[in-house]
């Protein structure tokens, strides 16, 4: 038998069944076969002479003795070959988890170059807008202008730095797998072990962008939030506001020069009209806004509760309602002296550093928003990015609060004041 080790599985290959010998036995002439297949190739061949299938050599006996060295050899190389089979599998498995692993990580990247499009583009929009501001004032706000540019710039470039951080680890990653997976091509055919290969980060999809979020400062007024900071000795509103009495719910009493609404326990004895709040203790303001953008003031004072914010024309003013935007309204709320909500479905809790006693709404009809800003220093509250659609009033509503001496919801008017250079 040859001992060649390219030629073993030949070897101990039965020629009948072309498979490893099973229960191997030699006959005279030294060519082995399974026992199995030499009985059935001599099967019908009594009371005659028997042959061997590969030399053709003549036997009077069918005696049988099995081959045990060739049996010990067959089981060892079938052991071998299990051993081969089971380590294919796993270089298998591994390979085919390091692909899978690539592809992950590829797909993160993507998401991660899009993002980076996503910041840029946005920055981008968002810098256009800012210089679209800033044109009326150029003259004498330069700098102003400069230093909110710059303060984008510098965010972006946080944004984008984090962004930037995240695909470098993501490629480091992406680069030990595919080392990894070229040691275990290049030993996809070999029967060694499973080599040694590099440890394999784990990695996660970076937070998304919140353009939202990014966005509030540089889509705020910019030129009255300048404007205030030039003089913070007055508190101007670009939008003189006055309430409508005729929507006035009874318990409200509205100020002689409209701009004051206090509430009341006896109902006053309005006269009819279609456009009153009947149920609710609320009121708009006379002026409706459809087009354009739209920014005014309200004077709280020290009250321990209030709705305020905007209201859809066609709100149901007969029926007590939810004010969320899913029912016509954009608003924030106070409870209880210190506990402020957004007026989305369910509440929106709304953690502030200080008390809210002035605050200011900005209207943007064409980009559908309306943000809330504390109005003594112009930071911003919270914003509906999903605004109305159509005609909408300034909303108000000072609540039943049982205090003897209730605090009046007070919209404020400024005289114009001349910029001098």
């Amino acid at each position: 038998m040859a001992a060649g080790g390219g030629n073993l599985r030949e070897e101990l290959t039965c020629v009948i069944c072309c498979d490893m010998f099973q229960e191997p036995v030699m006959l005279a002439c030294m060519h082995r076969f399974c026992r199995p297949c030499i009985t059935r190739y001599w099967r019908g061949t009594f009371p005659g002479p028997v042959t061997c299938p590969q030399c053709r050599k003549e036997f009077n006996s069918t005696q049988l003795q099995t081959d045990y060295l060739v049996t010990a050899m067959v089981e060892k190389v079938r052991g071998s070959c299990s051993f081969v089979k089971s380590h294919e599998k796993q270089v298998k498995e591994a390979l085919d988890s390091h692909r899978q692993k690539r592809e992950d990580i590829l797909n993160i990247i993507h998401k991660d170059q899009d993002k980076m499009e996503t910041i840029k583009r946005v920055s981008a929009d968002l810098e256009a807008r800012v210089q679209g501001e800033f044109r009326v004032l150029r003259q004498i706000l330069q700098d102003e202008e400069d230093f909110a540019l710059d303060q984008l710039k510098r965010e972006q470039h946080e944004e984008m730095e984090k962004v930037r951080q995240h695909l470098e680890s993501t490629e480091n990653a992406l680069k030990d797998l595919e080392e990894n997976i070229k040691v275990l091509e290049t030993s996809e055919q070999t029967v060694t072990q499973l080599p040694q290969l590099r440890p394999c980060v784990q990695v996660e999809l970076a937070p998304d962008f919140d353009a939202n979020a990014f966005s509030h400062k540089y889509i705020a007024p910019l030129q009255y939030i300048t404007w205030r900071k030039m003089y913070k000795s007055l508190k101007p509103g670009p939008s003189p506001l006055t309430f409508d009495i005729n929507t006035a719910h009874p318990n409200i009493t509205i100020s002689q020069d409209m701009t004051m609404a206090i509430e009341n326990d006896s109902p006053i004895l309005y006269k009819t009209h279609h456009k009153r709040f009947l149920q609710s203790v609320n009121v708009l303001a006379t002026q409706g806004f459809h087009t354009g953008r739209h920014y005014w003031e309200v004077e709280l004072g020290s009250k321990s509760k209030w709705d305020l914010g905007v209201a859809s024309e066609a709100v149901d003013r007969h029926s007590r309602v939810k004010l969320s935007p899913e029912f016509g309204y954009w608003t924030l709320r106070l409870r209880n002296r210190s506990e402020y909500f957004a007026g989305t479905q369910p509440w929106t809790r709304l953690h502030l550093s200080s008390p809210l006693h002035r605050i200011g709404v900005f209207l943007d009809c064409e980009d559908k928003r309306v943000s809330f800003y504390n109005a003594d220093d112009m930071s911003f509250i919270f914003s509906f990015t999903d605004g109305p659609r159509g005609k909408v009033f300034p909303f108000f509503s000072p609540c039943i609060s049982n205090n003897p001496k209730p605090h009046p919801i007070q919209l404020l008017h400024y005289t114009p004041v001349a910029l001098c250079g």
